[in-house]
């Protein structure tokens, strides 16, 4: 027999629903229908850049309350987003774009924010915030052509161009963060909320 499920994913990440999946967890999944780009346009008109960290802590709670009306589930949403020294980075939309955000990527820190929200009946329940300092090393054009012939349209899937997992770990020279954070999702957090509301045992 199936468990039923504990809660809804809103979203269609690929790598959150692994996540999730390998903790053992019974949820289903319903990505959320938001306009990110009319969310980020408002929040930075309202908060500016200094503000950038709590973007994704919006970015997330619209998610989760877009899906929480469509459910009696409690809503899990979360968005990840990577700073620069004050710049907002976006997925790049071909791999010229993916070249040149590495490029500028390269021999720096950058911080990777991911941030977690639960919703309820059209309400916030829950939040959390977490980032990672991400040191690229100063690798040369030439691995970075080979890393991109390897890696491929992958390259266009997350915001900076990598996964830890994968090939995108020899892009670094220094990690300092937890690894369910850089990946997108802070799970020990979410686990601890799920015992709290009794949804998981103690």
């Amino acid at each position: 027999m199936t468990e039923a499920p504990m809660f809804v994913l809103g979203s269609g990440s690929a790598g959150r629903r692994m996540l999730l999946e390998n903790a053992g967890l019974s949820f289903e999944v319903m990505p959320a229908r938001v306009d990110e780009d009319a969310v980020k346009e408002r929040f930075l008109r309202e908060h500016g850049s200094e503000a950038l960290p709590e973007l994704a802590d919006a970015l997330a709670a619209e998610k989760a309350l877009e899906v929480s009306r469509r459910t009696e589930l409690p809503v899990l949403g979360g968005d990840q987003i990577l700073v620069l020294e004050g710049e907002l980075f976006n997925k790049p939309r071909d791999m010229e774009e993916a070249r040149e955000n590495l490029k500028r990527l390269r021999g720096r820190t950058h911080h990777l924010v991911s941030a977690l929200a639960v919703a309820e009946k059209g309400e916030i329940v829950w939040t959390y915030r977490e980032a990672a300092a991400m040191t690229m090393r100063a690798f040369s054009d030439t691995f970075l052509e080979r890393y991109l012939a390897t890696v491929g349209e992958k390259a266009l899937s997350s915001v900076g161009c990598y996964q830890v997992e994968g090939p995108g770990i020899q892009l670094f020279e220094n990690i300092e963060g937890d690894y369910f954070t850089i990946v997108g999702l802070p799970l020990v957090p979410f686990l601890h909320w799920l015992r709290e509301r009794g949804l998981l045992p103690e």
